[in-house]
């Protein structure tokens, strides 16, 4: 017997994950598209949120966990849901960056690529801040900021795991 070549085309399955995995993908864009203005509007132009531009002496920080360090020590005089507001909001803020990311392409960033942009992302907004002298430029929050999208990247990772899972039962 003469073995006949398996076909090159996909079979049904494969074309109905690929169209849904552009699905998601575009849905992806669209979310991370959202987010990114909001993160610039609350963190460069939002009144409500202290975003105002300063006249006169304005207060930064490059001095890595000195302001994450100050807030733990002085977390009873400020208030422990001022302290979990500030620093838990670094990190949660900075989450949808870290999850959306990889999502937005056919071939997904790595950790370590992630991670850089989230920090690279961070990092402008924080300079923006300095040079616009709105809200106040921390290292700290840079810190923060990049382990929220680590934290991000983790979250995809997850998903993308329970999916594969839930793949492989049906």
């Amino acid at each position: 017997g003469h073995d006949a070549p398996l076909p090159l085309t996909p079979c049904k399955g494969d074309l109905v994950k690929e169209k849904t995995e552009k699905k998601i993908r575009f849905w992806c864009r669209i979310f991370l598209g959202v987010y990114l203005v909001l993160l610039v509007y609350f963190l460069i132009f939002s009144e409500e949120w202290g975003r105002t531009f300063l006249e006169g002496e304005y207060r930064y920080n490059l001095v890595p966990f000195q302001e994450i360090s100050r807030y733990l020590r002085y977390r009873e005089q400020i208030g422990i849901g001022y302290v979990c507001l500030n620093l838990g909001g670094n990190v949660i803020g900075f989450i949808p960056f870290g999850a959306l990311l990889p999502s937005i392409s056919r071939r997904p960033s790595g950790f370590l690529r992630t991670t850089f942009i989230g920090f690279e992302l961070s990092l402008m907004v924080e300079l923006s801040q300095l040079v616009l002298k709105v809200g106040s430029c921390d290292v700290d929050d840079v810190l923060l900021n990049t382990w929220g999208c680590c934290l991000g990247y983790g979250l995809y990772r997850l998903i993308k795991w329970h999916r594969r899972k839930e793949r492989h039962v049906e």
